[in-house]
């Protein structure tokens, strides 16, 4: 049996009359997006790809969760800021704030997720296991397989894994994502 998903460490939500969790959206799919709002792969293609999923699919079945990972330009990109561009992009799933870790300039979740940079996806199945995780640009139709999947899946006989983490191989940001200089430290 896979063990389960990382719990998140998120210091504001947006987007959410409560904070949530993992224990709170049991039972549902859910699609975690990682990124950062000067993040080109992120603004160009995740964030517009992560709304057109929550737009699309039904809430009783799937939960789209949006985590802004910030972990350069930390001066610039504060929750202030986040607000502004959420509005701006009339972003409305739910969106948290990844917690900050003192000292460090990657984040509480995305560290504890061992994620590679942004945008990064992450499927989590109903019983609350991570089933993919994958950095970089992922297409519409790939993902929505993905997702349906696991919509239809029932029990503990589901497959172990859908889909392999994998990196575009990417170093600073690109036009497809922004990838962790994990020597970094954020002071």
């Amino acid at each position: 049996m896979m063990a389960p998903a990382p719990p998140w460490h998120v210091s504001a939500w947006f987007n959410a009359p409560q904070p949530l969790s993992l224990e709170g959206l049991r039972g549902r799919v859910i699609v975690l997006h990682a990124f950062q709002m000067l993040c080109p792969g992120c603004v160009s293609h995740s964030v517009p790809q992560a709304e057109r999923v929550h737009r699309l699919l039904a809430a009783d079945d799937v939960a789209v969760v949006g985590l802004h990972t910030v972990f350069e330009h930390h001066a610039a990109m504060t929750p202030v800021a986040l607000q502004a561009f959420l509005h701006e992009y009339r972003v409305t799933h739910t969106v948290g704030v990844d917690a900050a870790r003192p000292g460090e300039a990657v984040p509480a979740t995305m560290h504890a997720y061992g994620m590679q940079g942004t945008p990064t996806l992450c499927l989590i199945d109903r019983t609350g296991r991570l089933r993919l995780q994958h950095f970089g640009r992922l297409d519409d139709m790939v993902i929505g397989a993905e997702i349906m999947a696991l919509v239809h899946e029932r029990g503990d006989n589901a497959a172990a894994t859908l889909g392999k983490s994998r990196s575009d191989g990417i170093a600073g940001c690109a036009p497809s994502g922004c990838a962790v200089n994990r020597d970094e430290r954020h002071s």
